[in-house]
């Protein structure tokens, strides 16, 4: 807590020392939890009276928007407009062109400052951001592109964390009232003070929005010139909007850019790459071998770089308007099952010159599926069971909690020279204590195991931990799935007249598109592939071609598409070799 309090300090000099001791208290409870973010950043939350107050990201603390609440002034503070907050928390970074230039000017600000982002009329915070320019060079490009990395936002997990509270109506130092209405609409409000506190506190909900229909349901009791000022404050705020707009028609912003080039490959390969037979498609199928042939030359599709942030996100969007479906056939695998081909958006789409034909463009397909495959990166993790909690609970540690085998290496350790439990005679061993007898032995081991190796130790705790893994396929979000990864498996299988065919499944899981795979191979080996359901299961399907192909399969998977041998079950079957005579 001592040591919390002196990284505050030094975080944070703008607090004084009474309220340093009252931001982080020496007798209330204050409590230590551990999270992953989507990006799978391991990030430490302190939490005080169930609030969480700061988080640490690479050993760097920021507060949260409970915090900033309270302390409002603690960051540098940059104003945006109501309908922006709801961008925000869906995960977009906020662009200069949303930034409210206040008259007296910009706070004074360096590329990488900590800063608050309020919405206009309220002081208190929504969001915590980092600057991506500084004061000067954010006016020297003419308030275009983007201005601040956003990290947390009222609205968020993080928030969801706390007791959810709406942000508090704090009136600014500097009013931005008078930069909103004419001198002559503040004579008409004097001497009606009710009037002006409800003009602002009607603002502040339109801040929050539909998120309270309590302060809703208040707002629904206004006459005459509460509405006149409601009327206004909306036409302010459309008239930014339009002059948004309007910029952004004279030169769009790199994330509107690739919003426009992640549509216009969308449309292209519906029209000319993907047919009713194709379906259903695995989207990162779709994303990798028919959108990315539709790039044009000299641009990248980057889906971190546009609004959307995650593919999934931008197909939920094509499929709110009703021009594809997307079902998740397999666990955590997503596949376009159905293509509204008659839908006015594809009908209406006009190739862009320079593009061959769909047929030309369908010869290349098999070649450029082998040139843009990734492997996709794996990485076991585990969870924390029921049984397993009185061992992890010291270390912030609850039912759920998912951990890397470093991550449980590292309690496991930490709890041991806690406890003082290594053996003194033999540091290679440790005693087992209550705790470690009910966790890692059984009921027949009990009374016979006093000592354990550190080994011994160690893998008995991972094999009482729920399996998980994580799976990050090439340009997308990360995906945690529960139990171990099933490996590709090969197998021989003998049909009619003794003939031998090679079936493969579990090429979905890694992201490879069973029909894919069958062209490549029936034009490696010159031999039938056919795409068969897996009996016994619903919606997945394998593959199966003539003869004993092991060979040319292991060259495939481990040499061009470069999966780890451990991800592959069957190699040891492949035909032995023999010498001709």
């Amino acid at each position: 807590r001592r040591k919390l309090r002196t990284d505050v300090a030094a975080a944070f000099p703008n607090l004084s020392a009474e309220q340093l001791t009252e931001f982080i208290p020496n007798k209330e409870e204050l409590n230590v939890i551990k999270i992953h973010s989507h990006k799978g950043e391991a990030i430490t939350v302190y939490m005080n009276n169930r609030n969480p107050i700061l988080f640490e990201i690479e050993k760097a603390l920021y507060p949260t928007v409970y915090t900033l609440w309270v302390y409002p002034d603690l960051l540098p503070a940059f104003s945006t407009w109501p309908p922006v907050l709801q961008r925000l928390a869906g995960g977009a970074d906020l662009m200069l062109p949303g930034v409210v230039v206040p008259s007296s000017g910009f706070p004074q600000v360096e590329r990488g400052t900590l800063c608050a982002v309020t919405l206009l009329g309220n002081r208190a915070p929504v969001a915590v951001a980092v600057a991506a320019l500084s004061t000067a060079e954010m006016l020297a490009a003419g308030m275009k592109g983007k201005g601040f990395a956003v990290l947390h936002t009222y609205m968020d997990h993080l928030w969801e964390y706390g007791d959810k509270s709406y942000p508090p109506t704090l009136a600014p130092l500097v009013t931005d009232s008078a930069e909103r209405e004419s001198a002559e609409d503040e004579e008409e409000m004097e001497g009606k003070e009710p009037v002006i506190s409800f003009s602002a506190d009607r603002l502040q909900h339109v801040d929050v929005g539909d998120l309270s229909l309590k302060e809703q349901e208040s707002c629904a009791i206004l006459m005459g010139k509460e509405e006149l000022n409601e009327n206004r404050a909306a036409e302010t705020a459309e008239d930014a909007n339009t002059e948004v707009q309007q910029e952004a028609e004279d030169s769009r912003t790199p994330q509107e850019q690739m919003d426009a080039l992640f549509s216009q490959c969308f449309f292209h390969a519906l029209k000319c790459k993907v047919k009713k037979s194709d379906l259903p498609l695995l989207t990162s199928t779709f994303l990798r071998c028919h959108m990315f042939s539709c790039c044009p030359a000299g641009q990248q599709l980057d889906i971190k770089k546009s609004s959307y942030k995650k593919f999934s996100k931008f197909l939920q969007r094509m499929q709110h308007q009703k021009i594809l479906q997307v079902k998740e056939l397999n666990k955590g695998v997503e596949s376009i099952v159905e293509v509204d081909w008659k839908h006015p958006d594809i009908k209406a789409f006009a190739v862009p010159e320079g593009f061959s034909s769909a047929s030309a463009a369908q010869d290349s397909k098999s070649e450029d599926r082998e040139q843009v495959y990734h492997a996709p990166e794996i990485i076991p993790l585990y969870g924390v069971s029921t049984k397993m909690i009185p061992l992890f609970q010291e270390s912030g540690h609850r039912k759920g909690s998912i951990l890397s085998s470093s991550e449980v290496r590292n309690i496991i350790i930490n709890y041991v020279k806690t406890n003082e439990l290594v053996d003194e005679t033999n540091k290679n061993f440790v005693k087992v204590n209550a705790i470690l007898c009910d966790c890692l032995l059984d009921k027949s081991e009990q009374d016979e195991i006093s000592n354990l190796k550190w080994d011994d130790l160690l893998s008995r705790c991972l094999e009482r931990l729920q399996p998980l893994h994580q799976v990050t396929f090439f340009g997308q979000e990360p995906i945690v799935r529960k139990g171990n990864i099933e490996p590709i498996d090969i197998t021989i299988a003998l049909r009619s007249y003794n003939k031998k065919v090679t079936i493969i499944k579990n090429l979905e899981l890694y992201g490879l598109d069973p029909q894919c795979v069958a062209n490549v191979l029936q034009q490696k080996v010159q031999a039938s592939a056919t795409i068969t359901p897996v009996p016994g299961t619903k919606d997945r399907v394998q593959v199966q071609i003539q003869g004993n192909q092991i060979h040319h399969l292991a060259k495939m998977l481990l040499e061009e598409y470069q999966l780890p041998r451990k991800y592959i079950q069957g190699l040891e079957k492949a035909p032995k070799l023999g010498r001709k005579k």
